[in-house]
């Protein structure tokens, strides 16, 4: 990444005085990292030459045979059985011992076929089991008995990519959203309906990328997708391997970047589906005894010191740029790896916190190796960081100490807001809001979002339930009259303009929040009699003239027209023009645009007067427009020239009660 002197690009994270203390901390990360790729590498190749661990181990046609190869040190009896084999554990498919806990296996090539299924059966000092290979690359429920298999996944016409990745956009516009759940009906979605019935949704939308959740093989649904057991297989039951291609590739042709939730936090404690006890110990990928465990989420932490296990994370990356060719990825739990506390009940209060013992060095060098291996693979590649802590570097570049994220999700600024939901509007400090939504380390880039699928699960509420709650039932219907809606619908458009508008450098929404979606998440599950009710989004909602919710839709794609009128926005810095706790009034410039918020709940302004540049001024979205579901109170399209005062060139405008409205220097 290179430092550009314009607007808001990251300044270099040395600038920071506050870490001045810290420097020779920030050194050795650096010296850290470059050590373990010589130590991977051996210097004789790229780091992004060692991630293709993918093409040698799991199961493989080479040269008119079939090759299947396996990491299990503790071992010492390794059998692949299978339809092939009648599911017996036949001598004649038995493993040989290579170097270095390595195991292969050689097969004719008719033994096995496309669609057959497998599994090994693993042998280790006094026990055994069942396992599916570490790099398989498809696995299979059966419908039946509930049980996980591995399947060969070799078509006799392979999928063929027909459109290219778009360029990166100059800032991403991300919407957030799973496969499964993004269906009508109360069932569990394809990949097929999701590129058949989404896509065109969310092209149409304005957004420019789309972050796909639950993408890697997990067993369990509910899990949202962040109990991965398959990291090297797509989640089956949304569809195949060429189905999944065949989405991104029509993403593709649509103009949407892919990018995909990476989850190398953690790993699910299954057994028999994933990589706990794999050779019999629990130590070949996760730490040994409580360092392993994690807590909070019933899962198992990855030991990032390991060769081996670097080996397999790498891989992980390097698999889905080129086999599905995503655009990127959003690490997940980022804040758990980077520290022996995984963040549980901790409050960062001070830098010291960043450098200390509860550190895991280990996981940050993993992360950055990873940063690195994707940019080298992909230099377009898009890199997210999730992460509570505010670790000083995580989307800054690995030559000057940072980890070498491309940004990191402002998670502060929708902590704001839902602080803000739990008091009244007059209580709002404008102040507090405006610093909120900039606040943010000029020495990264930064994802903002009002809520993303975290506010949606059950347990809590999104915003628009926050703000209207149970009025959400029965008033949401175009001729009704009802305050809490009336607020809700106001206040909804405000904050999501006032977030993307004064983001650091992209946006990102969680599919149907755009437009209220109605009710929550939640996965089939024991306590809900396995309903599939709440794992859905219902669109005909926006889509029906007779209620409010295509009021909201249609102002996120204005909204978002206004932000993709010129590429460079994000790059621009927000200026403060006018905060007014009083007046509950908020106004900042951007890109030759003023975004002006009245947050007051009664108080319309007439004659509001505020600085700005010389000229004429055009009205570019107004959020109590009526084709927005607001009360017309103001004169469509108008226009404003400006007038000379003591201090400067200055406008007045109407500005009524909560509304909002962007004014464009012409």
């Amino acid at each position: 990444m290179k430092f550009l002197p314009l607007g808001n690009e990251p300044v270099p994270l040395n600038s920071d005085p506050w870490l001045a203390p810290f420097r020779e901390k920030l050194r050795e990360r650096s010296r850290r990292a470059v050590a373990t790729v010589k130590r991977l590498t051996g210097g004789k190749s790229t780091l992004a030459e060692f991630a293709s661990g993918h093409e040698y181990f799991g199961l493989h046609f080479r040269d008119g045979e079939w090759v299947f190869r396996e990491w299990a040190p503790n071992a010492v009896r390794i059998t692949l059985f299978g339809d092939f084999s009648d599911w017996r554990k036949l001598p004649e498919y038995r493993l040989n011992r290579l170097e270095h806990g390595v195991w292969e296996l050689r097969l004719p090539a008719e033994t096995v076929r496309h669609g057959m299924h497998y599994l090994l059966f693993m042998e280790w000092p006094g026990g055994s089991g069942d396992r599916i290979p570490a790099y398989a690359r498809c696995v299979d429920q059966d419908k039946e008995t509930g049980l996980f298999a591995a399947t060969v996944w070799r078509p006799e016409q392979p999928y063929g990519f027909r459109h290219a990745s778009p360029p990166a956009p100059a800032a991403p516009l991300i919407y957030e959203s799973h496969v499964g759940m993004a269906q009508e009906e109360p069932k569990v979605g394809s990949f097929d309906e999701y590129r058949e019935k989404i896509l065109p949704k969310i092209a149409a939308s304005g957004y420019n990328t789309i972050q796909l959740m639950a993408v890697m093989g997990h067993p369990y649904y509910g899990s949202f997708g962040y109990h991965v057991a398959n990291f090297f297989a797509i989640a089956s039951r949304f569809g195949t391997p060429d189905e999944f291609k065949a989405l991104v590739d029509a993403a593709h042709g649509c103009g949407l970047r892919v990018i995909i939730d990476l989850v190398h936090s953690h790993a699910v404690k299954n057994e028999v589906e994933g990589l706990a006890k794999f050779d019999g110990t629990r130590y070949a990928y996760f730490h040994e005894g409580s360092r392993g465990e994690h807590s909070g989420w019933d899962s198992l932490c990855f030991n990032y010191a390991k060769p081996e296990v670097l080996h397999f994370l790498l891989s992980n990356c390097r698999f889905y740029l080129d086999e599905y060719r995503v655009d990127g990825f959003r690490f997940d739990g980022v804040t758990s790896m980077m520290y022996l506390h995984h963040g549980l009940g901790k409050t960062f209060t001070g830098y010291d916190d960043y450098f200390g013992g509860d550190v895991d060095e280990d996981a940050l060098t993993y992360l950055a190796l990873a940063n690195r291996v994707i940019h080298e693979v992909r230099p377009d590649a898009l890199t997210v960081a999730e992460d509570v802590s505010g670790m000083p570097g995580l989307a800054a570049p690995a030559s000057g100490g940072g980890i070498g994220f491309d940004c990191r999700m402002a998670m502060g600024v929708t902590d704001m807001w839902f602080k803000l939901f739990d008091l009244p509007d007059q209580d709002w400090n404008m102040f507090y809001l405006f610093h909120e939504l900039t606040n943010r380390r000029r020495d990264e880039r930064s994802i903002s979002y009002v809520e993303s699928h975290d506010q949606a699960i059950v347990g809590g509420k999104t915003a628009i339930f926050r703000l209207a709650d149970a009025a959400m039932y029965d008033a949401m219907h175009a001729g009704s009259q009802n305050l809490a809606v009336d607020r809700a619908i106001a206040l909804h458009k405000m904050i999501r303009l006032a977030t993307a508008a004064a983001a650091g450098h992209g946006y990102l929404n969680f599919m149907g929040n755009e437009f209220g979606h109605p009710e929550w998440i939640d996965f089939p599950r024991e306590g809900n009699g396995w309903s599939l009710q709440h794992a859905r989004r219902q669109w005909s909602l926006a889509d029906e003239p007779g209620l409010r919710y295509h009021f909201l839709r249609d102002f996120d794609r204005a909204m978002l027209e206004v932000l993709n009128r010129n590429p460079e926005f994000f790059r621009r810095r927000v200026q403060t023009v006018r905060i007014d706790d009083c007046g509950k009034v908020l106004i900042f410039e951007r890109d030759d645009c003023y975004f002006c918020f009245n947050f007051h709940l009664e108080n319309s302004y007439f004659d509001y007067g505020f600085e700005v540049l010389p000229g004429e001024f055009e009205t570019v979205l107004d959020s109590d427009a009526p084709e927005f579901g607001g009360f017309s109170r103001r004169a469509p399209e108008q226009r404003y020239w400006s007038r000379q005062g003591q201090s400067g060139a200055f406008i007045t405008l109407y500005l009524p009660s909560r509304t909002a409205l962007v004014l464009k220097r012409i």
